[in-house]
């Protein structure tokens, strides 16, 4: 007799229930006003007067399609980025805006396009973070509202017109070969005040321009296969003298004599 109440029971029983996973919220509404967030679990919605909506709560990545824009110094390009959000407020999400995925993807394309005008080409390649986080600042803080948080933008690719990809491959190059030669300028002003420096100290010690010459002739008597003529500087002679004058050398020439002049006895 009363099986059957007992199965009626039950069926309504199961009717009722709705089952909210671990990553979701169930937003639950009794007669068309919002009354609860439901956690994970099993929960109870009596048909008729109540519903509810889960909602995801894990986090979403939204892939931005190409969007054409203008940059500050009139440069077509194609941007995309990634957007990666999730829901914070779930009873926001399904009240205050009716799609959050089609919002946040709209609103991310709109402001894409606006931030790529502001700047220009050289800022768009070298500061690809700096517009990122521009870009996820002014998208948070709308979608804030809809209890979305925006928590990255990611710019993907940013393509340029073929004519614009070989003009900058010209200026890279030519920027490459100006410092090239500026290093190879540098490198020749060290080399000079090296040897400007080396002079000096020859010059200083009669005796290092005699062992330099030697250290020459040594270097050069390796190669017996060649036939070397050698002028001997004037400072090496008078390393030679020992304790007599030039004068006193045998068969000096007059006009060497008289360049060198008397040399005091050591």
């Amino acid at each position: 007799m009363y099986i059957p109440l007992i199965v009626i029971v039950l069926l309504l029983l199961l009717a009722c229930l709705r089952q909210v996973n671990q990553y979701e919220r169930g937003v639950r509404f009794t007669m068309g006003r919002f009354s609860s967030v439901a956690e994970p679990g099993w929960r109870i919605v009596i048909p008729v007067f109540q519903s509810m909506t889960k909602v995801d709560m894990r986090l979403k990545a939204v892939d931005v399609p190409p969007q054409e824009a203008i940059t500050k110094d009139n440069v077509s390009a194609k941007v995309n980025a990634v957007i990666y959000y999730k829901v914070v407020d779930s009873a926001k999400a399904i009240i205050e805006v009716e799609s959050a995925y089609y919002a946040v993807l709209q609103l991310a394309q709109t402001t894409m396009r606006n931030i790529v005008g502001e700047c220009t080409l050289d800022e768009l390649l070298s500061q690809r973070q700096q517009i990122s986080d521009k870009i996820e600042s002014i998208v948070d803080k709308v979608t804030l509202d809809w209890g979305v948080e925006v928590t990255s933008v990611e710019l993907k690719d940013i393509n340029l017109p073929t004519d614009m990809v070989r003009t900058i491959a010209k200026q890279a190059e030519a920027e490459r070969e100006r410092r090239a030669v500026i290093i190879n300028a540098e490198g020749e002003v060290a080399a000079a005040e090296n040897l400007a420096r080396a002079a000096e100290i020859l010059a200083r010690h009669p005796g290092a321009l005699h062992l330099r010459t030697l250290n020459s002739i040594n270097d050069i008597s390796s190669d017996q296969s060649n036939t070397v003529i050698f002028t001997v500087p004037l400072e090496v002679l008078q390393s030679y003298i020992g304790y007599k004058n030039l004068s006193a050398i045998p068969n000096l020439p007059p006009t060497v004599q008289k360049a060198l002049g008397a040399v005091p006895q050591q």
